[in-house]
């Protein structure tokens, strides 16, 4: 029995946090997984400056709103349900990613929780697991499923080797060159076409 692993942002839908540094002017704002690998730490320093700033959940949710999927994003995966179960594991929140999720036709996600002030001051987070994509993973192998993986960045890379086929997409030309042996596509059609030989 196969099941597909997703990333979402970056590979799905564009990057939450790089749309929102652009809507608010915080340049810092844009750094994602693809340029910090240890998540806890890159989480903390995004609500610190969101703190100096005095900004909540309420602005970075209105830039959401704004946020569409990858063009062939929603066909790609319509089609990929229809031949097998897919997950789409994210370090994301669900405060943020459920808008997305209906602009997706609602898929399984597995993702993280905000800790919210009721002032809307973003105060902290909780991380559903310890490195939740490769623990997923691992998780879904050992209740008898076989993984075929795919994401973008530092953070998909664990899940991606655990798996019995995994692959790069549309990430940047240092992790590519960083991991030389992972097959590597920039289109939905290719994905697709390597995720049916895995199957």
């Amino acid at each position: 029995m196969d099941i597909v692993c997703l990333d979402m942002e970056g590979v799905l839908v564009p990057e939450i946090w790089i749309a929102f540094s652009k809507a608010s002017g915080i340049p810092e704002l844009s750094r994602t997984t693809r340029d910090e690998p240890d998540y806890d730490k890159l989480m903390r320093w995004r609500l610190g400056i969101l703190k100096e700033h005095g900004l909540g959940l309420k602005e970075i949710q209105k830039t959401i709103g704004t946020i569409d999927p990858l063009p062939g994003a929603r066909e790609f995966l319509d089609e990929l349900r229809s031949l097998t179960q897919v997950i789409i594991i994210s370090d994301t929140f669900t405060q943020f990613a459920m808008p997305l999720m209906k602009k997706l036709g609602y898929p399984t996600l597995f993702c993280n929780t905000l800790e919210v002030a009721p002032s809307g001051e973003i105060t902290g987070f909780k991380m559903r697991i310890e490195n939740s994509k490769y623990s997923t993973v691992r998780a879904l192998q050992s209740i008898g499923f076989n993984t075929i993986a795919s994401g973008d960045s530092y953070n998909d890379l664990a899940m991606i080797r655990a798996s019995k086929a995994g692959f790069l997409f549309k990430s940047t030309p240092q992790i590519k060159a960083d991991n030389p042996d992972i097959p590597a596509f920039d289109e939905f059609p290719d994905l697709l076409a390597a995720i049916k030989s895995a199957l």
